[in-house]
């Protein structure tokens, strides 16, 4: 584990310490690096390892259910994205989804929903994916069109999803549908919708710069039974935002492990490239740009853990969030362009580490709110305040 004095502030428990040392432990040992060719194969491996190791328990609210606590605790989720995302970017993600992908059942289910999902998404028996976004509605959710028309004791969906992650090789999808008890956000409702149910197919693989599990879901007369859905009619909106709420803070944290990472490759290739009689290091330019990246870290780290932090007492932390998935993923973004700077021609060598650190960063500045709209929440929360 590279620098490790973070988890020594304030915001942590002693017991969160050792479960980020004890990860990175077990991380060192059991994920190895994997070839683009096999990326579904790969990620299902991933989700029974963390969930064979007990990891993905902390992404299920309920020691009922297979969690860890009865309430998601968001440091230690965060300290667990960071150190996934430190040794690979997949394995984050697959660790990730599970917490976003069930974190609506763990927020609104019934019992019996509870049971029938949540200890084989934290056993990593069972794959999960959160079914928000539509080809017309990405950052303005209530613009979504995909609908769920009541129907007896049924509902029936029709309508796409896309950017849906775990997309074909999720076991079920939590899918937010237009209900049309009222108009806007206020008429959407919440299901869950298992993969194999008749209606539900894969439309399209989507292949992006890093590669993920990713797809656009179509729905043609999918029918499910009313009791599939989660919470009451019209509340999906809600239930959305409150779920990206408990994961938002982890996607900064996502970033700080990626920004560390390449923290940690630029020191390494700084000491050792031997350049105009000594090393890239002994160079004054070089070592302005280590103390930027260095500073750029620990001024996300700090808010990204104030923000883990307060949600954990129980505090809104809509505005916290916010700052710390904007200033952590641009931060990292900035910190490994610098890395691959830094390691020259090498550094954009396919596969190289820091080659796939720029490719894995550039998502996280747009999904679960893009920057700009980071910047829109921040300043709406700031107005309401305003005297």
């Amino acid at each position: 584990m590279s620098d490790n004095s973070y988890l020594d502030w304030p915001f942590f428990a002693p017991h969160h310490g050792e479960l980020a040392r004890r990860l990175d432990a077990w991380a060192a040992e059991h994920i190895s690096a994997h070839s683009a060719s096999d990326v579904d194969g790969h990620c299902r491996d991933l989700v029974r390892a963390l969930g064979q190791a007990g990891w993905l328990r902390h992404a299920v609210a309920g020691t009922d259910v297979g969690g860890s606590a009865d309430v998601i605790d968001t440091r230690a989720v965060c300290l667990i994205r960071e150190t996934l995302g430190r040794h690979d970017g997949l394995a984050d993600f697959a660790f990730a989804m599970q917490g976003l992908g069930s974190g609506a059942i763990s927020l609104q289910g019934t019992p019996e929903q509870r049971r029938n999902y949540l200890p084989r998404v934290a056993a990593g028996q069972a794959i999960a994916a959160f079914a928000l976004s539509e080809p017309e509605a990405g950052s303005d959710v209530a613009a979504m069109a995909c609908s769920a028309s009541a129907d007896g004791a049924d509902y029936v969906l029709n309508g796409q999803k896309t950017w849906i992650s775990n997309g074909g090789i999720a076991d079920f999808y939590v899918v937010f549908a237009r209900t049309g008890e009222a108009p806007g956000s206020r008429g959407i409702s919440a299901f869950i919708v298992d993969a194999d149910t008749p209606g539900l197919e894969i439309a399209e693989r989507i292949e992006v710069i890093a590669p993920h599990p990713l797809a656009r879901l179509q729905f043609t007369d999918c029918r499910i039974p009313a009791s599939q859905r989660l919470g009451a009619a019209g509340e999906g909106f809600k239930l959305a935002m409150r779920t990206l709420d408990v994961f938002r803070t982890s996607v900064a944290a996502a970033a700080l492990g990626f920004a560390r990472r390449a923290l940690d490759e630029a020191l390494a290739r700084s000491r050792s490239r031997q350049m105009f009689g000594g090393v890239l290091a002994d160079l004054q330019l070089t070592q302005a740009k280590l103390a930027q990246m260095a500073t750029a870290i620990d001024s996300a780290a700090l808010l990204t853990y104030r923000a883990a932090w307060q949600r954990d007492r129980g505090q809104s932390v809509t505005r916290e969030a916010a700052m710390a998935k904007m200033v952590a993923t641009e931060n990292a973004q900035q910190v490994i362009d610098a890395a691959v700077q830094i390691w020259g021609g090498l550094g954009v060598v396919s596969q190289m580490p820091v080659e796939r650190l720029y490719r894995e960063i550039r998502a996280l500045r747009i999904y679960e709110g893009a920057t700009e709209v980071q910047q829109l929440i921040i300043a709406r929360e700031l107005l309401k305040g305003g005297a």
